[in-house]
């Protein structure tokens, strides 16, 4: 692998244990050697020494939030010498982007859901102060990267020039082979605690299900005591773990009939992506229950690979989840059609493969503005 073409892959917190997308990606680089860049470190399974830490001791990190520069990050960039700057998410983006400038390498940022829904339609102050920047860094940015035709219609909306925002799939790794285990759980959720997740959703849709389905959710954040206050109300059948690891995760889909993925836009406007999970849990064959939500009916299509309901209506999951866990075959069908679907367009391999073309294509014709 060739030094010359080197990319600092920049996220202020390296890394948050629900990142394995970003890490993912980076890992599966093969014409491009990249460096971990952050502000700080996150203590996660994610975090690794070799990560390059440009405030280890935090001090300096404020000045960077308010000004959107930094001596000591453009050091620090500096000292990596990158031919280009990959950050994650819009905000983290702008914290980069004028060292990005500083050093004279392009800067492609990606646009994951909240950076580009949620956070530039805040009120007030804190909402203008965000608008202003995201703008910054799509001026400043040589390429933008929108992980669904969904986010990248919000980006543009935000004022990203069309030309510049393309829709690329970050993509997981699709095993080989998969391994046959006893189902122990008739329905999986993965994700954080968070409003967007739909989990208040889910627990009622269950409580409609007459078959009583065992249920396992996986994750944890804010919303957990009202989350496990809401299924003990309830009183469906449902465990909770907690944080897994990876490994931990896809022996839970494993052992699952099928993935349920609720996901609704928040009150407060938050939206995903396109989740990781149902590309995971499809590779595996495990077919999804989800809602029609933002880049999910890209990657799930409906009756082919899964089936999508309105989201916030439990009652249409309930008849969803119903209809699937009760016909084996059509649990089997979509889950094949499912990993079919996500190794044609998903593989994480194919997928970076075009990233580093769209690296390449960046290095060759860069423009840089401010």
């Amino acid at each position: 692998m060739s030094a010359e073409r080197r990319v600092a892959i920049w996220r202020s917190a390296m890394l948050p244990g629900s990142e394995t997308f970003i890490r993912n990606q980076g890992d599966a680089l093969t014409r491009w050697t990249p460096v971990y860049v952050g502000a700080t470190r996150h203590d996660s399974v994610l975090s690794r020494p070799d990560d390059v830490i440009a405030f280890p001791a935090g001090r300096g990190f404020l000045r960077l939030r308010l000004t959107g520069a930094s001596p000591q990050l453009h050091q620090t960039i500096a000292g990596v010498r990158p031919n280009l700057v990959h950050a994650h998410f819009g905000g983290d983006g702008w914290l980069v982007s004028h060292s990005a400038q500083r050093a004279g390498v392009p800067l492609v940022v990606t646009v994951h859901g909240h950076d580009v829904t949620r956070q530039p339609s805040s009120q007030g102050a804190k909402g203008l102060r965000y608008r202003r920047n995201l703008q910054t860094v799509f001026a400043r940015a040589s390429l933008v990267i929108a992980v669904s035709e969904v986010i990248r219609g919000q980006a543009i909306r935000w004022g990203a020039d069309p030309a510049k925002v393309r829709v690329h799939y970050t993509g997981i790794a699709v095993p080989e082979s998969v391994e046959a285990l006893p189902k122990k759980w008739d329905v999986v959720f993965v994700g954080r605690f968070v409003a967007k997740k739909g989990l208040d959703d889910l627990l009622a849709a269950l409580a409609r299900v007459e078959s009583r389905p065992r249920a396992l959710i996986v994750g944890d954040g804010e919303l957990m005591p009202a989350i496990r206050a809401r299924a003990e109300e309830l009183g469906v059948d449902v465990t909770f773990t907690g944080s897994q690891s990876p490994e931990q995760v896809h022996r839970h889909l494993l052992e699952s009939r099928l993935l349920a993925c609720p996901s609704k836009t928040a009150p407060d406007g938050d939206t995903e992506g396109l989740p990781t999970t149902i590309l995971e849990a499809a590779a595996l064959g495990l077919p999804v229950v989800a809602t029609r939500h933002s880049g999910i009916p890209e990657a799930v299509l409906d009756g082919e690979t899964g089936l999508l309901s309105p989201e916030g209506d439990p009652a249409a999951l309930a008849v969803s989840l119903t209809r699937l866990l009760g016909d084996e075959d059509l649990q089997r069908r979509l889950g094949e059609r499912a990993r079919r679907h996500v190794t044609a367009h998903f593989d994480l391999l194919g997928q970076t493969s075009r990233l580093e073309d769209l690296y390449d294509e960046v290095v060759a014709g860069a423009r840089l503005t401010s």
